[in-house]
């Protein structure tokens, strides 16, 4: 019997949760116990009180970090890259929660170049282990292991789509069998034959094995639905709902929480909402700023005033009304770029615009021009990252066009964003540019994180040294 075949047996997945958390231990461990020897060549000064409360507040800090994010929820259809991701976020927090206990209780007799070797020796231990662990699981179920009886109640879009899910990929190690659905002659191609009406149900049921179902059912009957689910739990089979959220909303990052025992759907997911997430985007952003403004601005600030008063007449800086965190408006400071004129609120800068002066058009491919906005970043009515603010003229003009246009609004805009790294900054030609752009600003809603906003600023960087096409 092959090794594959003796843990399928032996229904091994249910310990995967608890075989993480053990080898996760032995793991620290062992990196504790290395990077000791490592340092000092020797284990004599690990009897040292400072250095066992350490080895034991490590432990204990690792596994109420565990049970309190749920860190070894796998997802049978979830990438490798998912969970070493979280696993990375797990390692980062244990460090900060460390680093912490070290200096509050002023600890001289931890190394901490030692540390640094525990750390990074432990994150080798871990991406290694969880690779290997994660695609010899994954072969096991494409060959056949460890795999789950699946059925669908409900042979319509929503169940075939969860249905071709499914299906994608073998090492998911699920086995759609079929479908049930009162109408047995569909003409509609599914991915599974469908295997008979909702009344023959428990009879099927009862003469094969089945360990999931999966209903998706389009128009909700109480006591059908109730029918079904005491049918799967006389039959030892789990019970899962397939929602047809999406025939109010396109997004995929539709988010289920709970008031008191009250389900509630909410339509999208939104880092920035949690305080925390919210803190560390205001402080990068005061620190970034000040960066900038205290680095930069002392000696390129006199040489572009000097420039844009020679390139024309009027101010240095130009001030202009724009929609801002949940559509209201701010002022907006950018250094001029054009001439003096009465249309800069109605008409959008265009390519060969004659409005533009020549430094103008230099400052506008490089972003030199929008400087000044650190200090509204400072005075916290912008983000350094985030999605750019448009005039109020588009605001208002594309808002009626665009349904989720406004949508944008729930975050702080910034200096750059995700749209303009990926191609959609300056004139929008046409409705299809700037209804990309909305996709990609929510997008960015949706998936904030602080390595994003790194990302965007050097990408930000990368565009301005060697010159965008788009810029206006």
């Amino acid at each position: 019997m092959s090794p594959f075949k003796f843990l399928a047996s032996k229904r091994f997945s249910r310990y995967i949760k608890l075989t993480f958390f053990v080898w996760d231990l032995v793991l620290l461990n062992a990196a504790h116990f290395l990077s000791f020897y490592l340092h000092n060549g020797d284990l004599q000064r690990l009897e040292r009180p400072q250095q066992q409360t350490i080895f034991l507040v490590s432990n204990l800090v690792w596994f109420s970090l565990v049970m309190y994010f749920n860190s070894y929820k796998i997802l049978r259809i979830e990438r490798i890259e998912t969970t070493l991701v979280r696993t990375m976020q797990l390692v980062f927090a244990h460090i900060a929660v460390i680093a912490l206990f070290i200096v509050i209780l002023k600890y001289q007799d931890i190394n901490r170049l030692r540390i640094l070797y525990f750390y990074l020796i432990f994150f080798v231990f871990l991406f290694v282990f969880r690779v290997i662990f994660l695609k010899s699981l994954k072969r096991a179920r494409r060959l056949g292991y460890n795999f789950k009886n699946v059925v669908i109640v409900g042979a319509n879009p929503l169940g075939d789509k969860i249905a071709k899910t499914l299906f994608k990929d073998l090492s998911y190690g699920y086995k759609v069998i079929g479908f049930f659905d009162n109408n047995t002659e569909r003409t509609n191609r599914l991915s599974a034959p469908i295997l008979c009406d909702l009344n023959g149900v428990e009879s099927y049921l009862s003469n094969h094995p089945v360990d999931e179902m999966y209903i998706a059912l389009q128009s909700y009957d109480a006591a059908e639905i109730t029918r079904l689910i005491k049918l799967c739990e006389r039959y030892m089979i789990r019970t899962k709902f397939i929602p047809d959220f999406q025939q109010y909303t396109k997004t995929k990052k539709v988010v289920i929480d709970f008031y008191e025992n009250t389900p509630v759907l909410m339509l999208r997911k939104e880092p920035l909402e949690l305080p925390i997430n919210r803190l560390v985007k205001k402080f990068f952003d005061i620190c970034f700023s000040l960066i900038v403004i205290t680095g930069i601005f002392p000696w390129l600030f006199p040489i572009l005033t000097v420039l844009i008063k020679i390139g024309s007449k009027g101010p240095v800086f130009f001030k202009q009304k724009r929609s801002g965190e949940d559509n209201k408006s701010f002022n907006c400071l950018k250094f001029r770029t054009m001439q003096v004129n009465n249309l800069s609120d109605e008409i959008q800068a265009t390519e060969k615009d004659p409005r533009i002066t020549k430094i103008g058009a230099f400052m506008r491919k490089t972003n030199l021009d929008e400087l000044p906005q650190f200090f509204n970043v400072l005075r916290g009515s912008m983000s350094v990252v985030g999605p750019r603010p448009h005039m109020m003229k588009h605001t208002e003009h594309y808002s009626e066009i665009i349904n989720n246009y406004l949508v944008r609004h729930y975050a702080k805009p910034g200096i750059t964003g995700w749209a303009q790294v990926r191609g959609f900054r300056g004139e929008t030609k046409q409705l299809k540019d700037m209804e990309k752009r909305v996709e990609y600003d929510i997008w960015y809603i949706e998936n904030w994180s602080f390595l994003l906003d790194l990302k965007i600023i050097w990408l930000t960087v990368w565009n301005m040294v060697r010159g965008e096409e788009k810029a206006r």
